[in-house]
């Protein structure tokens, strides 16, 4: 049998094939790809089109508070006017070790609605956990002592036409407002306020207080050493060594000449009452929800939070319209029962001082404690030897190696400043754990009831971003 003629070509496929395209081509016949291309394929394309749809909702978001704060840019201003001015603080986060993370979120997040606004801000970063509990008693205490008039205030050398008043300071002040970004900056902005309203007001410095008691534990101490001939017998008499003299032959011989203390002049602690329920107004607080993600094992979490940018950005911008529209409230401190002091965590605080409470498992992982045992068992185990080679050397009782040549060794001096240094940070982190851990509350004294207020979003801020994003939605 004849075989049936080949059909006829025509149309497109004949035209296309004269280009120079593959039969091969123009015969295949699509197909879907294999299973692990249509579940790749399926995973990357939602993930990007998710991205895409959050970024787009954050910039509406954004644009939107910044539309509804603008004009106040706009006002005309005198040449002797200031702009409204804010102190941001930023506590480290425990375990870490970027201490500007807080910072970072608030350049993000609330800086372009104060940029709108016209809102000028100082920045605070404290680059050690615990710091900024020392800043601010330091600042309280300084306050109170220049009430008191134990100190005169800060006068400049030259004075400038435009220069404020300490009354205009202070009221400009008072018109601003504290941002305080996250749970840990709360908790050591409060210890702040009560270290430095509950403490005596002299001026204590930290480092000569610790010198003074590390000079007093024998670490630096000489080891004794027996005259010729004479052998250390415990069951004879003992040999008159200094550690072996009466006490009081030992503190009135053997100790540095030091001039008498009067005893006419009380400290400044016993003299000013520490219980006076006189308490200055202060600068509402901004309380901006901020959770740090350290480890591992909050990487969903982080997952989570980088899909969902819009979420942050609408509790920036409402915290920031907040401090903007000025609308304040008493901070509620905790139901306490008359004469109870500690106030604990477990049951909650109650009050503003459960703020972002939720947060307090994600830091549980972080304590420095074990890190700062090791770190000082390790020092301390090296000391001795670091130690001996310094007053060898600086008794010529040897010459110097050629590792020594290259590398000098620290000297006794150096080697005291270093301990300093070393004891002053492991105490200073220490206190700031102490703070900052889960299982302490935020620091609370009832004289704060009623003189600390808060800054409260408006209705209207909280609706402004869902509206914009539901327009946005409806647009799309």
């Amino acid at each position: 049998m004849d075989a049936s003629p080949p059909p006829r070509r025509s149309g497109i496929r004949l035209a296309l094939e004269y280009t120079g395209i593959p039969a091969s081509w123009l015969s295949a016949r699509p197909r879907l790809p294999s299973r692990n291309w249509c579940i790749f394929l399926t995973f990357t394309t939602s993930f990007i089109s998710y991205y895409a749809y959050d970024r787009r909702q954050a910039r509406t978001i954004r644009a939107t508070y910044v539309d509804r704060v603008k004009h106040l840019s706009e006002e005309p201003m005198s040449s002797m006017q200031l702009p409204r001015k804010v102190v941001v603080y930023g506590a480290k986060c425990p375990g870490d070790e970027d201490y500007q993370r807080a910072i970072k979120f608030f350049k993000k997040y609330i800086k372009p609605v104060f940029v709108a606004a016209a809102i000028d801000y100082d920045i605070v970063a404290t680059p050690h956990t615990g710091d900024l509990t020392n800043l601010i008693a330091s600042s309280v205490i300084n306050q109170r002592r220049v009430a008191l008039g134990l100190d005169h205030p800060a006068v400049p050398l030259v004075t400038l036409p435009n220069q404020l008043t300490p009354e205009q300071k202070r009221v400009r002040e008072l018109e601003g407002g504290t941002v305080i970004i996250g749970r840990h900056t709360l908790k050591e902005y409060m210890a702040g306020l009560k270290k430095g309203w509950t403490g005596g007001v002299d001026k204590i410095d930290r480092e000569e207080s610790l010198a003074l008691e590390l000079a007093s534990d024998g670490t630096f101490d000489e080891p004794e050493e027996l005259p010729p001939g004479i052998v250390n017998d415990p069951e004879g008499e003992p040999i008159p060594t200094p550690s072996r003299l009466p006490s009081s032959l030992n503190v009135a011989v053997l100790s540095p000449l030091k001039l008498p203390v009067s005893s006419s002049r009380p400290p400044l602690s016993d003299l000013i009452p520490m219980d006076s329920p006189i308490f200055p107004a202060y600068p509402p607080l901004l309380l901006v929800p901020f959770t740090n993600y350290v480890g591992f094992r909050y990487i969903p979490h982080m997952i989570w939070d980088f899909l969902n940018e819009r979420h942050k950005v609408r509790a920036g911008c409402e915290a920031a319209c907040a401090l903007i529209d000025g609308q304040t409230r008493e901070f509620q401190g905790p139901d306490l029962h008359p004469g109870s002091e500690e106030i604990p965590l477990f049951d909650g605080q109650s009050g503003d001082l459960d703020f972002l409470l939720s947060c307090e498992s994600f830091i549980r992982p972080h304590s420095p404690l074990s890190n700062i045992t090791s770190s000082r068992k390790s020092y301390y185990a090296s000391l001795p030897d670091r130690l001996s080679t310094a007053r060898q050397l600086a008794r010529s009782e040897r010459e110097r190696t050629k590792e020594e040549e290259e590398n000098p060794p620290p000297s006794e001096v150096e080697l005291r400043a270093e301990r300093l240094k070393k004891e002053l940070r492991w105490r200073d982190e220490e206190m700031g754990w102490e703070i900052v851990r889960p299982e302490s509350g935020v620091s609370w004294d009832e004289r704060f009831r009623g003189a600390l207020k808060i800054f409260e979003p408006s209705e209207l801020d909280k609706g402004s971003g869902e509206k914009a994003e539901h327009k946005q939605n409806d647009g799309a």
